[in-house]
């Protein structure tokens, strides 16, 4: 499970890059019944958008700038020293995107690309140690992180060294072939985990351009409804509604500017 105590390499913040960001809220909002906080840019318009279910920060949209760049979720993990991470990223053949740069008043942040190509970040809370996401694991919210690769031992190899995660391989549910390897931040229990790894074929990337690619995973209360209002607001359903057995129903979706994430109603516990 994710957790908001910040646990050195797990999620600790999400953030979506859109092509508009008015788009984007009104296609979320009517999704998960997200409310929004706005903060103004330096053109005046909307600059970064935070998602609050109940009140709570839940993510964020901000503006995409790269120069053909698609739009996706970004995935940040916990570090406590976030120059000590750019350096592992950098001697073990990833690339710094966006150096090492302070938020004010809330911590310090860097995005990064691993070696088979997947973007990631990194983010070190401030001295309080209190921002972040302040609802995970719970109905509207992040509930697990997932890695689509063309490498899973290369990635593997890449992310064990740089947040020191454990890794636990499991067959995929039902009668699909394949393996799939769990993620659990170092020195935690296996109740801990906050996401997984998978390795895909080359052409299980087209919609990326061959690049492999972190996607959330979201908890809702029905899956159904909210695939419904998806569709309704211009997103695509690439896969299920469908139940698998021991993690629950789900299915993947695209939103209106081609961002993939994931729907979970999770299997209560046995």
């Amino acid at each position: 499970m994710i957790t908001t105590d910040f646990t050195p390499g797990s999620p600790s913040w999400l953030d979506l890059g859109a092509p508009d960001i008015n788009t984007a809220t009104a296609f979320y909002r009517s999704v998960f019944g997200w409310d929004t906080e706005t903060m103004e840019g330096e053109d005046g318009e909307v600059g970064y958008a935070m998602f609050q279910e109940g009140g709570k920060y839940v993510g964020a949209v901000g503006k995409l700038e790269e120069q053909g760049a698609r739009s996706a979720w970004m995935v940040y993990f916990g570090t406590d020293d976030i120059d000590a991470t750019t350096r592992a990223v950098e001697r073990l053949g990833g690339t710094v995107r966006v150096p090492p740069m302070e938020v004010p008043g809330e911590g310090r942040m860097a995005q990064y690309t691993d070696p088979q190509g997947g973007q990631f970040a990194a983010w070190q809370p401030g001295t309080d140690g209190s921002s972040g996401l302040q609802l995970t694991d719970a109905p509207n919210s992040l509930c697990w992180t997932e890695l689509m690769t063309t490498d899973a031992a290369g990635a593997r190899d890449f992310y064990g060294e740089v947040f020191g995660w454990r890794f636990d391989d499991m067959p995929l549910p039902g009668n699909a072939e394949g393996t799939y390897t769990c993620l659990t931040p170092a020195g935690q229990p296996e109740e801990r985990m906050h996401g997984g790894l998978m390795e895909l074929p080359a052409d299980a990337f087209a919609t990326t351009g061959g690049t492999p690619y972190w996607h959330p995973v979201f908890a809702v209360e029905d899956v159904d409804v909210a695939v419904a209002r998806a569709q309704e607001m211009g997103g695509m359903l690439r896969m299920g509604p469908d139940d698998a057995e021991g993690v629950g129903r789900m299915a993947v979706l695209v939103d209106e500017a081609g961002a993939d994430f994931v729907l979970l109603k999770p299997q209560p516990p046995q």
